[in-house]
């Protein structure tokens, strides 16, 4: 750095140096002074300030906040450090008399910060409440708005919010400071009067963030209600429209063992018209939700969690879930969803779910279908709520589905409930190496009288699925079509074998039965007056066509004439199969195939009991004679 440099640079820093000390010196006396004032307010206080000012000045306060008249019957507490408190006891807030004399709610302990400087100016100003096991008392009315108050600050400040330019805007003259408020150990009692329910929170704490009426709001509240506690967190840079059931931006979640949900967009208190935003939510135990909110839905215990993602908004009459993300149990979807409301019709769910893997079987048990069509007398008085009186038609399609122990592949299928019946169908299905469809349907008429299942398989592959189900006895090992109609005379989700009747229609192409060799039947049978089955099961029946018919009732099925073609004999069947005992009594016979092959094979007629799958065989004597072995 040159001579002259430094010179120049040391002429600009030359000032400051001189200066520095004596800021230095007034800083020190203004702390100085104003730490003596504030010590000499802080000792002066309690002998300029009375209680009983403060005491008035807080029941003005929330008398003018409430509109309603607020009593102190306890003895008031003023402290003056750290900073100006008072503490009051034993608050009632009502109606004055001439109005009706209406209880709002019950403090046992309020205390609030004031500020000195207006204390002893001869004003009240208060912020940082603190109230201490609090029991208030709410009211939503047919609107769906909250009672708030008779006619204090906090109602009118509701009742003149305007928006404005996208912003919430309040008058001057309706604004104030609020500050933070905190609650210990409260009680909260809502009364809907729409619904006629009435809702107690017990062990109620709140953090509440709010510095002017006109400003945001946040606010964490933990309850418990019937047992089970609730974490509720919402924030609104709008909450004064918000309260006045208008549409405000909103971000809400809760939380609780049972139930998980968050909601961030513009909603109302009061209605749905005009919702918009993202909406998740997850219940880990439904079961355990249901039995927490009173509630009992047969076969529930299929579905046992539930959650979903979706972008959420008003749509006409309903909503609309666009962005679906949809999971029960194990299985999870995408699509989208829509929920309409019209006066003086149903509720209607409509939509359309596609499922990478799915389980059928929760949209096929009964309690969807009774509590959609709302006509299960039994539960009718202990379930209340939309699912009673709602209408669905829903679209679903898979590319896997588990049918019970059915696996389906390339499914599309469908549940419709309305006009008093409840249908689900399966449409179109890959099943074993072929194709099914199925229709499952109630009636408002013979609902709790039972319901009929109607099941279409063509070209599976029937020894695939033997193999899989792991049956065991002579099965004919084929691929074949199968028509199933089947009725229960009583409620489907508690049908049981019993109960069934119907007709099976079972017919295929070439196959196999194991465990039937025809020589050692034509050979035990002139050997012996009866045999077990297994003693004629050295071989297997190869077929070339094989159908059979059945009808189905009072717990048995009756067989009519199911005949076996193979190749040089043919067996044919007829009787009743108790499925229930798995017992037998069938008659039968085996023959030649060929008509001009009769002489080398005749005709052996034999009668089948015992059950399944090692029944006895007994030839029946033709013309009186016992078949002889050829």
């Amino acid at each position: 750095m040159s001579t002259s440099r430094h010179r120049r640079w040391r002429r600009k820093i030359g000032p400051v140096s001189r200066w520095l000390p004596a800021f230095a010196r007034l800083s020190t006396v203004f702390l100085l002074i104003a730490l003596a004032l504030f010590v000499a307010l802080r000792v002066a206080a309690p002998y300029l300030i009375s209680t009983g000012f403060v005491r008035s000045g807080i029941e003005d306060t929330l008398s003018k906040w409430t509109g309603y008249h607020a009593e102190i019957k306890g003895s008031p507490v003023l402290e003056f450090w750290p900073t100006p408190r008072i503490t009051l006891n034993q608050i009632t807030i009502r109606q004055p008399r001439e109005s009706g004399d209406k209880l709002l709610g019950s403090i046992e302990s309020l205390s609030a910060d004031f500020s000195l400087i207006d204390a002893l100016r001869g004003r009240t100003s208060f912020h940082e409440f603190h109230l201490v096991r609090p029991k208030l008392a709410l009211t939503r009315d047919e609107k769906g708005l909250i009672d708030w108050s008779y006619a204090g600050l906090l109602a009118r400040a509701i009742s003149g919010v305007r928006y404005e330019n996208g912003a919430e805007v309040l008058d001057p003259d309706l604004d104030a400071e609020i500050g933070a408020v905190t609650v210990e150990d409260g009680t909260l009692v809502v009364t809907d009067v729409k619904s006629a329910t009435t809702y107690h929170f017990d062990s109620v704490t709140a953090d509440i963030a709010w510095p002017r009426l006109s400003g945001a709001i946040s606010a964490v509240v933990i309850a418990r209600i019937n047992g089970e506690d609730l974490k509720v967190d919402f924030a609104s840079r709008q909450p004064l429209l918000a309260f006045a059931g208008r549409n405000a931006e909103t971000r809400t979640s809760l939380t609780s063992n049972l139930l998980t949900a968050h909601f961030q967009g513009i909603a109302s208190i009061a209605n749905l018209s005009a919702l918009s935003g993202n909406i998740t939510a997850s219940i880990p135990d439904v079961p355990a939700l249901l039995t927490w909110s009173g509630k009992s839905i047969p076969g529930i215990a299929t579905l046992k969690s539930a959650s979903l993602e979706s972008d959420i908004m008003s749509s006409g009459n309903g909503l609309r879930f666009n962005n679906l993300s949809l999971s029960l149990n194990e299985a999870s979807a995408t699509g989208v969803m829509d929920l309409f409301t019209q006066p003086g019709k149903r509720p209607k769910i409509g939509g359309t779910l596609a499922f990478d893997q799915m389980n059928l079987k929760p949209f096929l048990d009964a309690f969807a279908l009774r509590l959609a069509a709302g006509e299960a007398e039994e539960i009718s008085a202990g379930i209340s709520g939309p699912l009673r009186v709602l209408d669905v038609d829903v679209r679903l399609s898979a590319r896997r589905a588990q049918m019970g122990l059915f696996e389906l592949s390339d499914v599309g299928a469908s549940m419709i409930v309305a006009g008093g019946e409840a249908k689900f169908d399966i449409g179109d299905s890959q099943f074993e190496g072929g194709e099914m469809t199925a229709h499952l349907e109630a009636t408002q008429r013979d609902f709790d009288g039972g319901g009929k299942l109607q099941l279409s398989i063509r070209n599976a592959d029937f020894a695939a699925l033997a193999e899989r189900l792991q049956l065991k006895g002579p099965l004919p090992l084929a691929t074949g079509s199968l028509d199933l109609d089947l009725q229960s005379p009583k409620a489907i989700w508690t049908t049981g074998l019993a109960d069934v009747t119907g007709r099976l229609h079972f017919w295929t192409r070439e196959g196999t039965i194991p465990g039937i060799d025809a020589a050692a039947l034509r050979t035990q049978a002139a050997e012996k007056p009866f045999f077990p089955l297994s003693a004629a099961a050295g071989g297997a029946f190869a077929f070339n066509q094989l159908n059979l018919q059945a009808d189905f009732a009072n717990g048995s099925a009756e067989m009519h004439d199911a005949r076996i073609a193979g190749a040089t004999q043919t067996l044919t069947l007829s009787g009743v199969i108790t499925y229930q005992s798995n017992g037998l009594a069938l008659s039968g016979s085996l023959e030649a195939t060929d008509p001009a092959k009769a002489a080398e094979l005749p005709l052996l007629p034999f009668f089948i009991g015992g059950s399944w799958p090692n029944p006895v065989i007994s030839p029946v004597p033709l013309f009186g004679n016992t078949p002889r072995a050829q």
